[in-house]
């Protein structure tokens, strides 16, 4: 009985867990890191305040476990295609450009990822995934450097860089317009569709250029 009542009180608080971590991204997607207010959550969560503590040591820990969520199902997404079938050109187009286009269709979050200011130990992991996103990318570079797809090049160096315009580039569009993000505010209202598509070809034309093809 007692291991019975054990395996409950764990499976509950997995339970609880994962419903502040689920609430914790519903804020971050409608206004970014700046709206995940220990009490908010708890509120949202439907726990008192203090209990966010059994899961979390701090706030900044708490918000350390949302970036590496979210992050980790885009990054997976950027891998997806770039392990994906057809020649090293066709799949890192298509890594860039599923990259941008989540980033646009969720732009709250994206630009909470890419640039909201944070705390240390959550720019730390923003670091960390820059790092694996490039790591990624280099794989797919030095695969196509060998297949002679691409020139001749220090892939860690290109792919470095690719990964530093794919965020540089969106940062712009997709920062809040004002102290505070409007909910009501899309991407739309900042760049058209067409606009949207224009800059999507304007960094794929770029990072093309940049691995030595047309």
């Amino acid at each position: 009985m007692a291991y019975r009542a054990t395996e409950l009180t764990q499976s509950k608080k997995a339970d609880t867990r994962a419903r502040i971590l689920s609430q914790s991204i519903k804020l971050l997607t409608q206004q970014g890191f700046g709206a995940l207010s220990v009490v908010v959550v708890a509120q949202n969560s439907g726990i008192a305040t203090g209990s966010i503590y059994r899961h979390f040591p701090s706030k900044a820990d708490l918000v350390a476990e949302v970036f590496r969520h979210a992050t980790e199902q885009e990054l997976a997404a950027v891998r997806k295609a770039l392990q994906s079938s057809g020649t090293c050109k066709e799949r890192l187009l298509l890594a860039m450009q599923t990259f941008a286009i989540r980033a646009l269709k969720a732009p709250r979050q994206a630009y909470a990822l890419i640039a909201e200011p944070v705390d240390p130990i959550v720019e730390q992991e923003r670091l960390r995934y820059r790092l694996a996103y490039a790591e990624a990318f280099e794989d797919l570079i030095s695969e196509g450097v060998s297949q002679g797809e691409f020139l001749p090049q220090k892939a860690s160096i290109t792919a470095a860089a690719i990964v530093g315009m794919l965020t540089e580039a969106l940062i712009g569009p997709l920062s809040p317009h004002g102290s505070v993000y409007d909910e009501k505010v899309t991407i739309s209202d900042v760049l058209t569709d067409v606009e949207q598509q224009q800059l999507i070809l304007q960094i794929t034309t770029l990072a093309l250029r940049a691995v030595g093809t047309q």
